[in-house]
């Protein structure tokens, strides 16, 4: 069975960077899709970034595109997200979703992923 452990979190200025990490153990991104969410409290968890079957990445807004980054290791077990120019809106837990990658359903449904990390703190403020 899959286990993520998400680390990398903190606290960051506005405009400041932070990249997370998504460590991924009895499997690869080979073998699964592994996505970000973010959740504020009282809210659901929103789709940030996934790493597609076709090895293309997606983003859940055009705000989420131009300023974060999600990218893998060479071995396939780390999945990273950049976030830079970063906003106080960006203030949330950040987790990390995985499925099999034969999967072909929404990318953006958390309710899609099976395997959940334990979230990482993100705090953006001055």
């Amino acid at each position: 069975q899959v286990q993520l452990v998400e680390s990398g979190g903190g606290s960051v200025q506005p405009g400041g960077v932070l990249t997370l990490s998504c460590a991924i153990s009895g499997g690869t991104i080979s073998t699964y899709t592994v996505a970000w969410f973010r959740q504020v409290s009282g809210k659901e968890r929103e789709f940030v970034a996934v790493m597609k079957r076709n090895g293309l990445a997606s983003y859940g807004s055009e705000s989420f595109r131009d300023r974060f980054t999600i990218s893998g290791d060479s071995a396939g077990s780390t999945v990273y997200l950049q976030l830079a120019f970063m906003k106080p809106e960006d203030t949330a837990v950040y987790y990390c979703g995985a499925r099999e990658i034969s999967s072909t359903a929404s990318y953006t449904a958390q309710k899609t992923y099976d395997y959940w990390g334990q979230g990482t703190q993100v705090t953006v403020s001055s």
